[in-house]
């Protein structure tokens, strides 16, 4: 009677049969917390992102291992109206019911993914994947989910099912994929030679086990087969304007870095120029453009418009991740001056994907209550002889929340005149971004500050 040895031999079983999956754009969720060992294996041998979609069954009062329903994230609900009419469930216990599992399944999913958001799934193939089908009412639940999520398809894949689960849940997914249905069926475990309880330390293993996976393998291609160089005058698409600016990528670039330089200035910037010919040394490409047209100049409210410079950041952050040569890095941002400001206003929007902040004698103040929002890691460096913006790094460092460092270098004023002041400034922007400079899989994180 027994067909799997563990979850692991079922998941590389399963994989077996989702070959044809290889090379989609293919993101695997697994069902916490046994589907989400069986998904492990499902989506190392698909080399695609694995998450967790968290699911809860609401089982009913006197009998909790029938389910008289499912709630998943989202506000997903999926109800057995068989179930409760047999059992007279009364509405109070039902709800009573879904309130005690809904706190679980947001416990789960912070624990889970450690604070992380859910891996982007829209517009892409998603494999709902469980350790086996039973009654079908959490896997149903899993699929709402995904496809409440955005995903373009979706396929339920599990090892072992009852005969006649595809027209029980023919309606919940685009494709049914299971490695067996035996004839008779009491429940899952009696399919597994070893069916122990997962542990919620196992599931948070597999879930960081897959993203480093993907991290590294992003990182490898990036540097194998990275971009080829660039070096040209373009323009940048921001709303109804276009924008000048040069963008240089570097032979097998690691990340882009866009520019946002402070009031007075444009993409000459010497200051400017000179810390991008030195991140351009160390494999990072980067782009200088002007943050406003000549005529919107002319007008020096717009200089100071932190708002509308932020604005013009993300759509050069948009165009960035278009173009050919750098479409797939990750991008951060340096800033200067005001142009600070306007970068960590930028990097503090909901849905910004920004890999890390460096400000050059920076005006972070200028953000306001916006930076404790920013998830980016900051560094903040400021000349030791510009006391005003110093003091004003300084409060503003303990609105962040994100992981930041204040560096102060010795002896420098504001623009960074003094010998060498200038080197250090690149050097340190070089190690930061170096450091910090990992491709995303959706949102950045947040990482606690120190």
């Amino acid at each position: 009677m027994v067909y799997f040895v563990d979850r692991l031999d079922a998941g590389r079983r399963l994989a077996a049969r989702l070959e044809h999956l290889r090379g989609q754009d293919v993101v695997v969720l697994g069902l916490p917390r046994g589907g989400v060992t069986v998904a492990a294996q499902v989506a190392d041998a698909l080399g695609a992102p694995l998450d967790a979609v968290v699911v809860r069954k609401l089982g009913v009062p006197f009998q909790p291992e029938l389910a008289m329903g499912a709630i998943g994230e989202g506000g997903v609900r999926v109800l057995n109206d068989d179930v409760l009419s047999r059992g007279r469930i009364p509405r109070w216990r039902l709800d009573q019911v879904e309130e005690q599992e809904l706190a679980e399944l947001h416990r789960r999913a912070t624990l889970y993914r450690g604070g992380r958001p859910g891996i982007d799934i829209r517009g892409r193939t998603v494999v709902v994947v469980d350790d086996g089908i039973a009654t079908g009412a959490t896997a149903r639940a899993a699929c709402q989910v995904a496809r409440a999520r955005g995903a373009a398809r979706v396929v339920l894949a599990v090892p072992v099912a009852p005969r006649g689960w595809t027209a029980e849940l023919g309606d919940t997914a685009d494709e049914l994929v299971c490695v067996d249905t035996p004839a008779t069926f009491f429940g899952i475990g009696q399919f597994y030679a070893d069916f122990s309880q997962t542990a919620d330390e196992e599931v948070t293993a597999c879930l960081a086990g897959a993203a480093e996976r993907i991290r590294s393998a992003q990182c490898t291609a990036a540097r194998s087969v990275g971009p080829s160089p660039v070096d040209e005058e373009v323009g940048v698409q921001a709303g109804a304007v276009r924008l000048g600016g040069r963008l240089r990528v570097p032979e097998g670039a690691t990340g882009v870095i866009a520019f946002a330089h402070g009031s007075g200035s444009s993409r000459h910037s010497p200051r400017n120029r000179f810390v991008a010919e030195a991140l351009n040394r160390v494999g990072l490409a980067t782009l200088l453009f002007d943050l406003l047209t000549r005529d919107e100049e002319a007008d020096r409210a717009n200089v100071f418009d932190t708002a509308l410079l932020a604005g013009r950041l993300r759509d050069a952050t948009c165009w960035l991740r278009d173009q050919p040569g750098t479409r797939g890095l990750p991008v951060g941002y340096f800033g200067a001056s005001t142009g600070a400001a306007a970068a960590l206003w930028a990097a503090a929007e909901p849905d910004a994907q920004v890999a890390a902040v460096v400000s050059r004698g920076g005006r972070p103040d200028l953000t306001g209550p916006r930076l404790a929002a920013v998830r980016a890691p900051t560094l903040l460096v400021v000349g030791g002889r510009d006391e005003l913006v110093l003091a004003l790094n300084r409060q503003a460092q303990t609105w962040l929340r994100c992981e930041s460092r204040l560096s102060v270098v010795p002896g420098a004023t504001h623009l960074f005149e003094e010998p060498g002041a200038l080197e250090t400034v690149a050097d340190l922007a070089g190690r930061w971004f170096a450091d910090h400079m990992v491709p995303l899989l959706a949102h950045a994180a947040p990482v606690r500050r120190h």
